[in-house]
């Protein structure tokens, strides 16, 4: 493998061909170098193909793949992603979704917040700075917006975004994590990955991003999403009384 970056930025894909290919082009257009992984959960809408033709043809040794057999969940992809990262020796991980909801100009903020200003995890924050969502109904943003008070009265957590999918870490973060003891495969997953960081000791930086509605492709979200994470918080804090955390690795 021909390491290009100290930086990796993991992508799951279900059905994205409508976009995959441009956040990918629109990641390796800025100045700073980022690698990428797609880990992608069978799309049969041939969004793995596009991703291989642009391996082979164009960005060989930054550009890579995991193909699943069929949709596995967000959390377990991270999972494969990250455990991925860190055998290929990679210092920053990042979360970020295919569909420009995540806007590739703010990867290198959450990298700088990072490389540069000594923080373990960077989080893109829609709501450090008001309420900074375009183009998603009303009633979704009340219900991401109350969502992460929610988890903050129930925690105790300080975290304003705290159901962020838009993520650097430290590569001693994700080393310190146990990873395999993570719970939460939806919307969950991103509330326990911060609670968890948190709880070891790391230090947290949210960034204030603008996060703007999918414009091409359709959402992933469900209900049944949403419900695991209500039960999902509860849970962390009842494990977090009990439960003894590692000690941060470097």
């Amino acid at each position: 493998m021909a390491k290009t970056s100290d930086s990796i930025i993991i992508i799951p894909t279900y059905n994205e061909k409508e976009n995959i290919e441009k956040i990918i082009r629109a990641i390796f257009s800025l100045e700073k170098a980022f690698n990428i992984l797609v880990i992608d959960d069978g799309s049969p809408d041939g969004t793995a193909a596009i991703v291989k033709r642009l391996m082979a043809d164009e960005f060989a040794g930054s550009l890579f793949i995991i193909e699943r057999k069929g949709k596995l969940g967000l959390g377990t992809a991270y999972i494969t992603g990250f455990k991925w990262a860190l055998e290929h020796a990679y210092d920053y991980i990042f979360e970020m979704d295919a569909d420009f909801s995540h806007d590739p100009n703010d990867l290198p903020r959450l990298y700088s917040a990072c490389a540069d200003e000594g923080y373990d995890v960077a989080i893109g924050s829609r709501y450090i700075s008001g309420v900074n969502v375009v183009n998603w109904p009303i009633g979704r943003v009340l219900m991401s917006y109350f969502a992460s008070r929610y988890v903050r009265f129930v925690t105790g957590f300080k975290v304003n975004d705290t159901t962020a999918g838009f993520k650097c870490y430290k590569r001693r973060v994700l080393n310190t994590i146990e990873l395999d003891k993570i719970k939460f495969k939806g919307y969950a997953f991103q509330i326990e990955m911060k609670y968890t960081a948190f709880r070891i000791g790391f230090k947290i930086k949210e960034v204030p991003v603008i996060f703007v509605n999918r414009r091409e492709g359709v959402s992933k979200m469900s209900g049944g999403i949403f419900s695991e994470a209500l039960f999902g918080v509860m849970r962390l804090r009842l494990d977090g009384w009990f439960r003894k955390y590692p000690e941060i690795k470097e």
